[in-house]
């Protein structure tokens, strides 16, 4: 059973290793969301235990409930994160209108470029005023 979890975990590993390799910022985000997932499915398989649950053990074994808390708390928080990806990306496709990052980064690259441009005729003019 530990096979499989870890095959399985090592399969959503790479599949969210590959996507955040991407220039495409919807795909850096599932790549995300992915690895977190393949984290939450360790957490899982780190528990694999049998035993009775432990909200009401009567007798013999329990399981540990630890590791089941902090794989929901890991989905909650997962969750939140993807939200904040998901707007934080379509910030940028309508500040940008693009969501590749090469084509960002030019367009930032440019403006920092006349930005510094604008910054050095002011400076110049302000140098020629004091004269």
């Amino acid at each position: 059973m530990k096979l499989i979890f870890a095959v399985a975990i090592s399969a959503l590993f790479g599949t969210g290793a590959y996507l955040l390799l991407h220039r495409d910022l919807v795909r850096v985000v599932l790549g995300i969301v992915v690895i977190s997932q393949a984290s939450v499915l360790t957490l899982i398989a780190a528990s694999l235990s049998r035993g009775n649950a432990a909200i009401y053990p009567l007798r013999g074994r329990v399981s540990d409930p630890l590791s089941q808390a902090m794989a929901l708390t890991a989905i909650v928080i997962g969750l939140a994160v993807t939200g904040l990806l998901l707007v934080l990306v379509l910030r940028a496709v309508v500040a940008y209108r693009t969501q590749e990052l090469d084509e960002i980064a030019a367009e930032e690259a440019a403006r920092d470029e006349e930005e510094e441009r604008s910054h050095q005729v002011r400076h110049d003019d302000e140098e020629a005023a004091a004269r």
